[in-house]
């Protein structure tokens, strides 16, 4: 099957019915009808049928070397220059069409998983057939263009010791037995965000893992479908409340869901494992094949349009009620253009420095990026805030599409009016900025780019530790050593 469809998307998720539970209602079948979901295959489903648009077809796809089929995107491994502009122009146009609202769009795993397949090596020299199992994969989500969530972290319990130190030592998930068929995994995962949607899961590691032997039970990488026998996903509540796109512009369109995921004695298959009880490398598996570099590119592909996005809102509320005149506004809308210039520039420089690798991928390079994704989870909660400072109560005063619509809709429209648009047109900037930056969905993404790649002060110890520091201890020193060797000055 070449790129697929939004009505193959939706058909296989209709025909493989799931473990998933949702404010205490069991959902095994017709997800793509069920409230909390609904809205979200829509459009995924449109994303995906995007790929069949006449004038988008090459910006979203290329021809498979397996199948000479168009395949996304996204599953391109890079090997010039091009490859990584068309990446990222066939990402950007995902990430526009949400606004950067969505954070698991397929092309993110799809980005991790073409550098997994390039660095095949590294997965066989852990065990004979891991490199195989990784490639194969690869090509059938390729060939099948199928939707992946993953799973994050170990569910917060006693965050002060690791795994295999909590009472249960099944809380997070880990190995239970090997058999002739495959591995068992017993305990749970979060956060998979995306996952009851979603055609596989792909459970890699995530947090450091000790190096005593304790830790080798819960050290693996592996994929396997979502309908597999024992799994389960656990659902947060809906943050799509049932409203019109008009009410909840965002929230009714771009609601992914995020959940618990349990394994209860699922079998992986041994072809579907790609790691094993190796410390060492499960700990590097990401930094050491490149993936982290690949996803990273992707996000602030996403995170880019997001701070369109977002400057698009701050200027819409400025010009629908005239204050730009005023010197603190101005200030307030510059800071959202400097994190949008800000974004561009650290992509820029990513791919024109990029270098083939190892394993022969043309990689973005790594500093713009990792100070990037150190940069947006501050950045973004300050937009956010400049978004409720400039719409103030006008964020409250929020009459709906059913009110307009009501025998009290004359009075809306007379006292709701701005000063460039009227009553109608105002309440829809508003709701967005509204659901942006106000609502539980809005709150949910403040949350999310937080701590999207992990714990900030963790991510900033890496960025230390990485950073080639020694270079610029020498500039220093040589300009101490300049200075000590000038004459002293007359006085």
């Amino acid at each position: 099957m070449p790129a697929c469809h939004g009505a193959d998307f939706r058909r296989r998720l209709d025909e493989t019915p799931r473990d998933v539970w949702i404010q205490g209602q069991h959902i095994q079948t017709g997800l793509s009808h069920h409230p909390a979901f609904a809205n979200l295959v829509d459009t995924l489903a449109h994303l995906y049928d995007m790929q069949h648009q006449p004038e988008l077809i090459d910006t979203m796809t290329y021809t498979s070397p397996k199948s000479g089929q168009p395949v996304g995107l996204s599953f391109l491994q890079p090997r010039a220059e091009e490859d990584l502009v068309r990446r990222r122009e066939m990402m950007l146009a995902w990430a526009r069409y949400s606004g950067g609202m969505l954070g698991r769009t397929p092309d993110y795993l799809n980005a991790s998983l073409m550098a997994f397949a390039a660095a095949q090596a590294y997965f066989e020299d852990a065990r004979p057939g891991f490199g195989r199992n990784i490639q194969a994969y690869y090509e059938e989500v390729r060939e099948k263009d199928l939707c992946l969530t993953h799973t994050l972290i170990n569910p917060q319990a006693n965050r002060a010791v690791g795994a295999s130190q909590q009472k249960d030592p099944f809380l997070a998930a880990r190995i239970v037995k090997e058999t002739d068929q495959g591995v068992v995994i017993r305990g749970a995962r979060m956060l998979a965000t995306l996952g009851p949607v979603s055609d596989e899961i792909m459970v890699f590691p995530s947090t450091v893992l000790k190096g005593q032997e304790e830790d080798r039970p819960y050290a693996f990488a592996f994929a396997i479908p979502s309908h597999s026998e024992g799994l389960k996903y656990i659902c947060r509540e809906s943050f799509d409340y049932g409203r019109t796109h008009f009410d909840h512009p965002l929230g009714s369109r771009f609601e992914e869901m995020d959940a618990l995921v349990v394994f209860d004695d699922v079998l992986v298959p041994w072809q579907r494992v790609f790691l094993l009880e190796d410390l060492k490398r499960c700990n590097e598996v990401f930094a050491a094949t490149g993936a982290v570099v690949h996803m990273t590119h992707q996000v602030v592909v996403k995170n880019v349009a997001k701070a369109e996005f977002v400057l698009g809102v701050i200027l819409s509320v400025i010009d629908a009620i005239g204050i730009e005149v005023f010197q603190h506004v101005q200030e307030k809308a510059a800071e959202a253009i400097v994190a949008l210039e800000t974004m561009r520039a650290f992509l820029r420089s990513a791919e024109a420095d990029a270098a083939l690798d190892e394993f022969g991928l043309l990689r973005p390079a790594w500093a713009p990026l990792n100070a990037a994704r150190n940069v947006f989870p501050k950045v973004y909660p300050r937009l956010i805030e400049i978004i409720q400072q400039l719409g103030a109560s006008g964020l409250m005063a929020l009459p709906g599409s059913a009110d307009l619509a009501s025998p009290i809709g004359p009075l809306v429209e007379r006292y709701l009016a701005a000063a460039r648009v009227d009553a109608r047109e105002r309440l829809g900037i508003f709701h967005l900025a509204w659901d942006l930056s106000s609502s539980a969905f809005g709150s949910r993404q403040v949350l999310y780019e937080r701590f999207f790649f992990g714990d900030p002060v963790r991510m900033a110890g890496a960025l230390f530790q990485g950073y080639d520091r020694q270079r610029y201890i020498d500039l220093a020193r040589r300009m101490v050593d300049s200075a000590a060797m000038e004459p002293p000055s007359r006085g």
